[in-house]
């Protein structure tokens, strides 16, 4: 399933890796960790102005075309006011500013809402999730973002056409025989329909994924309760290991095909928040690999222009 090539760079090993069905690539410099870039978690400060907070997410946010909003527990959700996809909402987690911890509930409950919101919607859909300001959230106040567009997002696109050749080429899944390979690997973590594992080629800072048994957003409804639950096994996994800042996206085919390819959720670790952490890369940069641009090359163009 992937290639290793090592190294040695001066005294220090240096993996260079390469997943076999899309070409990613990665290089793995375990010596780097000693440079202790991170720093221990402090919560974020209150933010009396927070549009997610419970006394402004009503009147701040804006509404569906139906003129409501989706509140499932204490999770709502509503269209995005700065939208970077043909559909995307925003769903507030939980009414707590600062979450830290967070409850089996509160995350079954965001996840319904952000189903919910999908109904009737076509497209490839994404849910997705930046977990604070150094992992790219723009609002501290824990949320997460549903996409749907007309074209898959980079990444799901690699493994929708690869499986397909691997499918033609092998005669059955990737995603099965991934699985059947990562059972045994040291890499696995725990699960069986719904298999956890380090990925072997990480987009990011320890990397999990899980492979589910569908292919559609129309079908996790059904594997919520035990997804939540392993993702909570990560996150609390993720917090002894002392990171709390992560992204999360986890991919849905457009329609069920017969084409092998199983949805998977992605997880990356990212460095705590602290005065000179604040990132402009969340999880479309660093997991749909396709990064979100603010400025028009043309316009860059004239500006350019203007100061001649």
């Amino acid at each position: 399933m992937f290639l290793v090539t090592e190294t040695t760079a001066g005294s220090h090993t240096l993996q260079l890796r390469e997943e076999l069905l899309t070409g990613h690539r990665c290089k793995i410099s375990p010596a780097r960790i000693n440079r202790r870039l991170d720093t221990v978690y402090r919560p974020p400060p209150p933010a009396p102005d927070c549009p997610f907070c419970r006394e402004k997410v009503f009147s701040a946010t804006p509404t569906f075309s139906t003129g409501d909003r989706i509140c499932v527990g204490e999770s709502v959700t509503f269209p995005n006011l700065f939208p970077f996809a043909e559909w995307h909402t925003v769903t507030v987690i939980t009414a707590r500013h600062d979450a830290g911890v967070f409850s089996r509930s509160e995350i079954l409950d965001a996840l319904s809402g952000q189903l919910q919101s999908f109904s009737g919607i076509g497209g490839y859909k994404s849910i997705n999730w930046n977990y604070l300001p150094s992992a790219g959230a723009s609002i501290v106040h824990p949320h997460l973002q549903g996409l749907a567009d007309r074209r898959p997002p980079a990444i799901a696109e690699q493994y929708l056409l690869g499986g397909v050749r691997y499918l033609i080429r092998n005669g059955c899944s990737y995603w099965d025989d991934l699985v059947e390979g990562e059972r045994n690997s040291p890499r696995y973590l725990f699960g069986d329909e719904i298999f956890w594992y380090a990925h072997h080629v990480p987009l990011g800072e320890r990397e999990v994924r899980c492979i589910l048994p569908v292919s559609t957003c129309e079908e996790f409804s059904s594997y919520l309760e035990p997804f939540v639950d392993g993702l909570l096994r990560i996150l609390t996994f993720y917090r002894e290991l002392g990171t709390y800042a992560f992204n999360m996206s986890v991919f849905f085919d457009k329609k069920k095909n017969r084409n092998g390819f199983s949805s998977f959720c992605s997880i990356i670790s990212r460095i705590n928040p602290n005065v000179s952490s604040t990132s402009d890369t969340a999880f479309m940069e660093r997991l749909h690999l396709e990064p979100v641009i603010l400025t028009l090359p043309e316009d860059l163009g004239r500006d350019f222009g203007n100061r001649k």
